[in-house]
């Protein structure tokens, strides 16, 4: 003989929602009981009745109506309120990693507005050497034709522009 619960779901499968109103009126105060017990909270225990309870009338052509419906709906109910632990857990860890990438983003912004104060105490000719190498990305064969000077004398400039930028920046560093 069948239980109540398997002809509701019998019911169901073939898309009777009255049937699904009584499935969802017999248990979704004891589902929210127990899904308070797991979740220690009201709010999350409401959330995953709600999303059992989706997932019942979802898949409920999967349920094996010769099988008792308390285990199958129970996993479900026990799945979802994992879904909402790891879902809480991964939001935890992205705020995390947004925490990281701001603090990151803020470093890469002082050390840039570092660069930026550092590069205009430089010369004309040794910023612009150093813009067309490092902004720019062009070689010193194609800064030596645009500047018309030889490649050697590119290569010793953009040295010692370096060498000055650094210079500058380890004492921006030191006075912050």
């Amino acid at each position: 003989m069948k239980t109540k619960e398997q002809k509701w779901m019998e019911q169901i499968q073939r898309g009777n929602r009255r049937a699904f109103k009584k499935l969802f009126d017999h248990y979704s105060d004891y589902a929210h009981r127990i899904a308070f017990a797991i979740t220690k909270n009201s709010h999350d225990a409401s959330d995953v009745v709600q999303e059992t309870f989706i997932k019942v009338f979802r898949y409920a052509h999967t349920f094996d109506l010769k099988k008792p419906f308390q285990p199958w709906f129970y996993r479900i109910l026990v799945n979802e309120a994992n879904r909402l632990f790891q879902q809480r857990a991964d939001d935890a860890i992205q705020m995390e990693t947004d925490k990281i990438d701001f603090f990151e983003q803020h470093q890469k912004l002082n050390e840039f507005d570092h660069l930026e104060i550092a590069l205009e105490k430089l010369s004309e000719n040794e910023r612009i050497i150093l813009v067309l190498k490092y902004v720019e990305n062009f070689t010193e064969k194609e800064i030596s034709l645009m500047l018309e000077l030889n490649v050697n004398t590119v290569k010793t400039r953009l040295y010692r522009a370096r060498q000055k930028l650094k210079s500058i920046i380890e004492r921006i560093d030191l006075n912050d």
